[in-house]
């Protein structure tokens, strides 16, 4: 009986040793993430990879390379690395026949043939292969004086560049230089030159932009072309005239082709523009004011003196 009993006891013992023991080993086992389960298999992977024979070499020869890649861009080299490699390839290609050996260049009158090619780099070791008709096309139209080029490539041996030349429009004065500009307004040339000094002259910031507009509404009216020296924008907003005898024509903002019919209109009857004024001014609808010149004004004051005085003498009231 006491041995049963021992014997249960040391069952019981046992078991709760178990148990306990089985309780712990659950509190401290904690199960691995996910991130730390895929390094565990990455490093094992890594352990057992087999290299090639001459990897550590070929990893050499990509560290070196990529050093020198690094250095030749932040230099500012790989423009000449860049043409040197071209150059090679354009020697390859024409061994085997597809050097450019015709150029076709049409649309160009004001820009030599010579000009065309050296804008679109085109030279004598040029092959069709690896000529980039884009970056020509870019180049072509970076030059003030093509508006649009096309560029194509006719394989085998052919190339061909057709421009759009802007036309030399007006003269645009700003900051006190003259430059010659086209109907959109784009410089062309950036100083006088002889050739152009009868075009119409726009003056003031914002006349590049609407230069057409003027030059062709005074075009139009060639009665007024004649006696125009220059156009100028006023705050961007409006524009006055400048004859050639220095007289100031104000424009108003709007309905300007109106104004300049009552102009002509009275130029007609009256020889306005051909008087000894500074200044006639359209700006109001229907109405036309002048300023006198001093002279005019002063002989317009003797004149209305001796028009009382003849009155008055007609009156009998002259002392």
């Amino acid at each position: 009986m006491a041995d049963a009993l021992g014997h249960a006891s040391q069952s019981m013992v046992r078991r709760q040793r178990l148990a306990s023991e089985a309780a712990a080993a659950e509190e401290n086992f904690q199960r691995p993430s996910a991130w730390a389960f895929w390094l565990r298999r990455l490093s094992i992977r890594i352990a057992n990879l087999h290299l090639p024979r001459f990897a550590g070499l070929a990893a050499t020869f990509i560290l070196f390379a990529g050093t020198g890649l690094y250095g030749i861009q932040r230099g500012g080299h790989w423009p000449v690395v860049n043409g040197w490699l071209l150059s090679v390839g354009d020697q390859a290609a024409n061994a085997v026949g597809l050097q450019a050996k015709a150029v076709r260049i049409t649309g160009n009158r004001q820009l030599a043939h010579a000009d065309i090619l050296d804008l679109a780099g085109i030279g004598p070791e040029t092959s069709v292969l690896f000529f980039d008709p884009d970056a020509a096309r870019a180049r072509l139209k970076a030059n003030p004086w093509i508006a649009d080029a096309t560029v194509q490539k006719l394989y085998p041996d052919q190339l061909q560049v057709a421009v759009v030349e802007r036309e030399p429009f007006a003269l645009w004065q700003r900051d006190g230089k003259i430059v010659v500009i086209g109907a959109d307004g784009a410089v062309i040339v950036d100083h006088l030159d002889s050739r152009f000094q009868a075009m119409p002259l726009v003056v003031g910031r914002g006349a590049d932009a609407r230069v057409r507009e003027i030059v062709d509404l005074i075009a139009d009216r060639p009665e007024l072309s004649r006696v125009v020296r220059a156009a100028v924008l006023v705050a961007e907003r409006r524009w006055n005239l400048v004859l050639k005898n220095g007289i100031d024509v104000r424009l108003p903002d709007t309905n300007v082709e109106a104004a300049l019919a009552d102009l002509l209109r009275l130029d007609a009857e009256k020889k306005l523009m051909s008087r000894d004024v500074t200044m006639i001014d359209l700006r109001v609808p229907g109405r036309v004011a002048v300023r006198l010149s001093d002279d005019a004004f002063k002989a317009h004051e003797t004149a209305m003196r001796d028009r009382q005085k003849a009155r008055r003498r007609a009156a009998g009231t002259d002392t």
